[in-house]
């Protein structure tokens, strides 16, 4: 897929979406209904990518690739980057947004379908976004990933924070995709920018990429 166009996208989400409506359908607002294990992890890979944010920065907004129903929101609703600030999540799965929107009614957030950010932010994150690929053969979902961050960070006005799961952990299974870190680490140095920390020390069987806009 070329990188300016996310054209093959609508083609390779459509059934990821119905793989998440049945999801949720079975565990509802949980982290099982977006494939995690436990809350307990979710709310850690949630700490790690909110390490981007600087705890003195108010007023900022924060988009969310893939925002399920809402549950990076919960998150980071206390934090200082959301006072007087703004959460945009998008999302490709309707019955996760109508849930997402029925649970949060504070103001500052705002759920729209799309398969891909459409405001300027200052940070944008995606969370699980890309971990599910279903029957879609790994070369053409590597292709998609890597345009899909080429987008997400043309909306960026500050950086950007991702997590996938780890090759190194095992094989996939399941229609899942795990990632060589060095792989995208690379990638986004090379296409987005220099600045780029990858955590790995962590107690998951994943990592997570924390993407500057040089100073």
């Amino acid at each position: 897929m070329d990188f300016d166009s996310l054209s093959k996208a609508p083609e390779l989400l459509a059934p990821i979406s119905v793989l998440y409506t049945q999801r949720l359908k079975q565990f509802g607002a949980d982290p099982r209904g977006v494939f995690w294990r436990n809350e307990e992890g979710q709310k850690l890979r949630f700490q790690v990518m909110a390490g981007i944010l600087n705890p003195f920065d108010t007023g900022l907004t924060l988009t969310d690739l893939g925002c399920g129903y809402g549950a990076f929101f919960d998150f980071l609703k206390d934090y200082p980057a959301l006072q007087g600030g703004r959460y945009l999540g998008f999302d490709i799965c309707e019955d996760m947004l109508a849930l997402a929107a029925e649970r949060i009614t504070d103001p500052r957030a705002v759920f729209a379908h799309s398969l891909a950010a459409v405001e300027k932010c200052d940070y944008a994150f995606a969370s699980g976004t890309f971990n599910l690929m279903g029957d879609t053969a790994e070369d053409e979902w590597v292709d998609y990933i890597k345009a899909s961050l080429v987008h997400l960070w043309s909306t960026a006005v500050r950086g950007m924070a991702f997590n996938m799961l780890d090759r190194a952990a095992g094989a996939s299974g399941l229609g899942l995709y795990r990632a060589d870190a060095d792989e995208f680490s690379d990638f986004c140095k090379r296409e987005l920018s220099p600045d780029v920390t990858l955590r790995d020390d962590y107690p998951l069987n994943e990592w997570t990429l924390l993407v500057r806009r040089p100073v």
